[in-house]
């Protein structure tokens, strides 16, 4: 009974929010990568509701729906922080709620340059039956997702994850590198390291002379290629999963940003095909206008 009732909890939480993001006024901007991360901080006071999707079939394992919501907010020009919510269904199995994790990002130097660095720092508190792959560090391998649910939570993984963020934008082009490395910090587990390289620009850099619905400047392209680099161990590439893929993303006029990527595993330690989906809008001043509200009600 406490089980089907945390499933039914977790399930309407998703539906209320993801509704509560379709109230939104404005989209998001941002580039179209689902693991890999750029420059681009959240504007100060902006709060940006996305809702990430993941799906798969690991090998001999039953297909599962992850889902993550994420909560963004600009704290200042140089500084980004973030709230991570994670669950997942797993076919033949259960729905549980995996975990959360809470990140920050730190842009030293705010004015352009040919390449802009950013530090990034996340906690994470999440249960092996995590399915989000919003990362891959050490050697994560397709045979991490074959642990039935109930087994996942029995073990939860604190982590410290760290990120040295580098990106360029060049004649329209989006090139971004990170670096990954993590600890968890309640075992004497070795240091786990891995990377993202993401590509990508607008299908058009001039907005058309008449506005439409599906003109080229509303969508973006590109690709990511990310996995692991094993460990303070062994670093390398022995033992280790990567996957490669196209991503599109779409600005829908006064609407929200839709994007799709399907990822395809390129070792045998990886997942055949991953479907990514993400839908996010962005509140723009959000306290700046309860505030106001609230001084036009008096």
């Amino acid at each position: 009974m406490r089980a089907w009732l945390s499933t039914l909890v977790f399930k309407r939480f998703i539906a209320v929010l993801f509704l509560l993001c379709l109230s939104a006024l404005c989209s998001a901007q941002e580039p179209p990568y689902f693991v890999t991360y750029s420059h681009d901080l959240e504007e100060p006071g902006n709060l940006e509701l996305e809702f990430k999707g993941t799906v798969g079939t690991p090998q001999y394992g039953n297909h599962f729906r992850s889902a993550t919501l994420e909560f963004e907010y600009g704290v200042k020009g140089w500084w980004t922080s973030e709230l991570y919510l994670s669950g997942q269904n797993t076919a033949n199995d259960s729905t549980v709620f995996t975990g959360w994790r809470f990140e920050n990002r730190f842009r030293p130097l705010l004015e352009e340059h040919f390449i802009n660095p950013v530090l990034y720092v996340e906690y994470e508190n999440l249960n092996k039956a995590d399915r989000s792959l919003l990362e891959i560090t050490g050697h994560d391998s397709k045979s991490d997702l074959l642990l039935q649910n109930w087994q996942g939570r029995l073990v939860t993984e604190r982590s410290l994850e760290s990120k040295l963020i580098l990106s360029s934008n060049i004649r329209g082009w989006n090139l971004s590198e990170n670096f990954i490395a993590e600890k968890d910090i309640n075992e004497s587990d070795p240091w786990e390291f891995g990377y993202a390289l993401g590509v990508s620009r607008p299908l058009a850099s001039a907005a058309s002379a008449h506005g439409c619905v599906f003109c080229r400047e509303h969508f973006s392209g590109g690709a990511e290629l990310y996995g692991g680099l094993g460990d303070t161990n062994g670093f390398g590439l022995k033992a280790t999963s990567h996957y490669l893929g196209p991503t599109i993303s779409y600005d829908v006029p006064h609407g929200p940003t839709i994007s799709f990527s399907p990822n395809f595993g390129l070792n045998d330690n990886s997942v055949g095909t991953i479907f990514r989906f993400k839908i996010s809008y962005e509140f723009q001043q959000i306290f700046q206008r309860r505030d106001h509200e609230t001084r036009a009600a008096q």
